[in-house]
């Protein structure tokens, strides 16, 4: 390496975590390059010019890149395409924007990962701490980087969705307080279609824990339960479950649950909870946990977890037209996801799923298919996988490859007292930018109906 380059952080990625890792980098003293070899956003080059930040697009530059005394890769990029290969035979370190953003802040740190749930989870718990009055942000995959609200803010605790693309850059990161939700089968493409390197990945949200620190877990997920025998963590463990157990940190009884990580018991009805669906009250539970630990009143929890008004995207009521409901469940972007929509759903539906294949079996929502749906229809450029798996067994099967012939089709197909669901179980790239575009979408044509 150049002497003159020692000091050179290279990013990998011009989205919000790579600028944002771009502009802590450059606060802390470091040169700093950012390549991207895609487009970036305008938007985002607008920022990097304000900071005087170096970057290329539609490129890597090798000769660049391998100058560099550490890579902070931005978590969509795969460890295995060619320059990542280049930078790791040239040991050049190459981390995750949340390792990277670790080094600069003393503030706790409550982490969430899971298959399903994270993105929800992680906004109830910023909601409760921040009612409470805690100096708390909210970053990971969701809200602003965690890397600029480091640059640019000074809270007391840090609220982190973690998925398992930042966690497999992770190497000195701790997580004071680590929530693992569930482990169901997604993003396998990535992974070589081997579950267990999956659930390595997502397991390391538990490295670097100590005696003092904390990891709560959905006991009934049999995949989480069987990493925590072998890992044996020496933190204080807290599960959480359906079944009535005072012995555990969380539990149901009845029409209640309980919450006692500590000596005092807290509850409340399942019916005042503001998120609906047995999922959601997996996600209130692991929340309330959280607050618990942190020394959160009762009063505070309880007025919390009833007036959280839930996250774009996810369960989304739209709007109810001629007596049809319209849920915008875009972020369901793996089979689970969906199957969670579909078991909440108390009518007969309409559901429209398709886009990017992730190695997913459709067997998972087939029972429910068949019991609550009355039309499938396949949004994407390729319908093939799903025709293969559900042609033969289900009759009333529509491809499309816009969202307004989906949504059209839809208001044809259902009827009053139905709800048109879009839950994909698929990425969002064929058509659209991302799934925030697709449920975006998918709302303005339901309003123009």
């Amino acid at each position: 390496m150049d002497a003159e380059n020692k000091n050179l952080i290279v990013i990998l990625g011009g989205g919000e975590s790579g600028v944002g890792a771009a502009i802590l980098a450059k606060s802390k003293g470091f040169d700093v390059f950012l390549s991207d070899f895609g487009n970036i956003k305008d938007e985002n080059k607008r920022t990097l010019d304000d900071y005087e930040i170096e970057y290329e697009e539609g490129k890597h530059s090798e000769d660049k890149i391998i100058k560099a005394k550490e890579v902070v890769k931005s978590p969509g990029i795969s460890d295995s395409i060619s320059i990542i290969k280049i930078i790791k035979s040239n040991n050049i370190p190459v981390i995750s924007e949340i390792e990277f953003a670790g080094r600069y802040t003393n503030a706790k740190m409550v982490c969430v990962t899971g298959s399903n749930g994270k993105t929800t989870t992680c906004m109830l718990i910023h909601h409760i701490l921040k009612s409470a009055g805690l100096n708390v942000g909210l970053a990971g995959n969701v809200g602003k980087s965690f890397a600029r609200q480091v640059a640019e803010n000074n809270y007391d605790y840090y609220v982190l969705e973690i998925s398992s693309f930042q966690l497999e850059g992770v190497f000195d990161f701790k997580a004071d307080i680590a929530v693992v939700l569930n482990i169901t089968p997604d993003h396998l493409d990535r992974y070589d279609y081997d579950m267990q390197c999956y659930t390595d990945a997502k397991m390391r949200i538990l490295r670097n824990q100590k005696m003092g620190d904390s990891i709560i877990y959905w006991m009934d997920d049999p995949i989480i339960t069987n990493e925590m025998e072998k890992l044996k963590p020496v933190s204080h463990i807290y599960p959480f479950s359906k079944r009535n157990d005072s012995h555990l940190a969380g539990y149901i009884d009845g029409n209640n649950f309980f919450i006692h990580p500590k000596d005092h018991t807290f509850s409340m009805e399942l019916d005042l909870l503001a998120l609906q669906g047995m999922h959601n009250v997996y996600n209130s539970m692991a929340s309330g946990i959280v607050a618990k630990l942190l020394d959160i009143s009762d009063d505070n929890l309880r007025k919390a977890l009833a007036d959280f008004k839930g996250v774009p995207h996810r369960l989304e009521r739209v709007a109810t037209v001629k007596g049809v409901q319209y849920v915008n469940d875009s972020k369901a972007t793996n089979v689970n996801s969906c199957w969670y929509a579909l078991n909440s759903m108390r009518s007969k539906v309409v559901l429209i799923l398709g886009g990017v294949d992730k190695g997913n079996d459709y067997g998972e929502i087939e029972h429910l298919v068949k019991q609550k749906v009355r039309t499938l229809i396949f949004l994407g450029k390729d319908n093939s996988k799903l025709h293969s798996f559900f042609d033969g067994k289900f009759d009333d099967i529509v491809g499309v490859d816009n969202m307004k012939d989906a949504v059209e089709v839809a208001y044809l197909k259902a009827q009053k007292g139905d709800t048109v669901l879009l839950s994909p179980c698929c990425a969002s790239f064929d058509l659209f930018n991302s799934y925030e575009d697709r449920g975006d979408q998918f709302k303005e044509c339901v309003r123009n109906l």
